[in-house]
């Protein structure tokens, strides 16, 4: 992109951003109102046109049911994508609200529904309106919570998701940029007033990003900085896959266990940290049925295997010397051997 963070995107910035989608049967746009998502519906529009063949788009709206305002909103998008010759529908979220967590629902709902609507429209991604300054602070909600280095890779360009893949093609453009692009356009766009609402955790840190950005954190050095980690994490997955080959040539002369997955206690010990915690994670996140385990109650795990796989009853009669439920999985150690299985169902009460 352009080095200019007010300039508006031109023509040929504009195939460049959509350049890896050109091949797709058809594209889903997320578009709400905003500046954002209304400038990625403009863009691909200009795209769309200049393509000999080009991938059918339509553009869908989400309406919460949060604000009296979604509705109209919603019937603005549906008028400039008219105007754009894109057709548009808009999905309403129904039923009763959390009263709690939210922000973290309303994603939830919208990535569903637009999965939904990409599998009617033959849609083979998904296209949301992310930008820079989202990734800057998506990495710093992220930091604050405590992630590890896969959470501070923060978004990708490219997610898979329900079976329909979730494309940023806007991931490194500034905010600002956008906005400059719509105005150069003659184009409106509306102002979400939850985007400035220091009720929710993201407007309070968007708050802070002009203080960061003068001590040398803007957006785009913790943007690159988002890249770093993710390219890190990248190469840290290489590793973990390698190590699972390992553990399994280890066993080649046991005959592996359905729904059952199990390391040789000494060589698993050998490996690095990360990669191991990476090991438990995925066996425990395959085989529980409570949803993925949070990082650090797996490292928790780890330090306990640790201990116990040093203690001098570790290798002796097979007995287990260790039992622990996590994330609806059973981890046990007996016999030298770590062990990943599903647990139990709990009992209800009352039963």
């Amino acid at each position: 992109m352009s080095d200019d963070d007010n300039s508006p995107i031109s023509a040929r910035e504009a195939r460049r951003l959509f350049a890896g989608l050109k091949d797709a049967p058809a594209l889903v746009l997320a578009v709400s109102g905003g500046p954002d998502s209304v400038a990625l519906m403009w863009l691909a529009a200009r795209w769309q046109r200049s393509l000999t063949r080009a991938p059918q788009i339509t553009v869908v709206t989400i309406d919460h049911g949060l604000r009296p305002e979604a509705a109209r909103e919603a019937r603005e998008v549906k008028r400039l994508a008219a105007a754009l010759g894109l057709p548009h529908r808009t999905l309403r979220w129904r039923g009763e609200k959390p009263k709690t967590g939210l922000p973290a629902a309303a994603r939830e709902a919208r990535y569903r529904l637009l999965a939904k609507a990409a599998r009617a429209a033959g849609a083979s991604h998904v296209l949301t309106a992310h930008t820079r300054d989202d990734q800057a602070e998506t990495l710093l909600m992220r930091l604050f919570r405590g992630s590890g280095l896969a959470g501070l890779a923060a978004m990708a360009s490219f997610t898979a998701r329900e079976g329909i893949v979730l494309a940023r093609p806007l991931l490194d453009v500034p905010k600002s940029q956008l906005i400059a692009t719509l105005r150069r356009a003659k184009i409106g766009f509306v102002e979400d007033p939850s985007n400035r609402d220091a009720a929710f955790t993201r407007p309070r840190l968007r708050a802070l990003l002009p203080l960061l950005a003068a001590e040398g954190g803007d957006a785009r050095n913790l943007a690159r900085l988002a890249a770093r980690l993710a390219r890190a994490n990248a190469a840290i997955e290489v590793l973990a896959d390698g190590a699972e080959r390992f553990l399994r040539v280890r066993d080649r002369g046991d005959a592996p266990q359905v729904g059952v997955r199990s390391f040789e206690a000494s060589a698993f010990a050998a490996l690095p940290e990360e990669v191991r915690l990476r090991l438990l994670l995925r066996a425990i996140n395959a085989l529980g049925h409570e949803g993925p385990a949070e990082l650090g109650k797996v490292e928790t795990l780890m330090s306990v295997l640790d201990r116990a796989a040093a203690s001098p009853r570790a290798a002796a009669n097979g007995r287990p010397v260790l039992k622990q439920t996590l994330a609806g999985a059973l981890i046990s150690l007996a016999g030298g051997r770590i062990q990943i299985a599903p647990a139990p169902a709990r009992r209800r009460k009352g039963k």
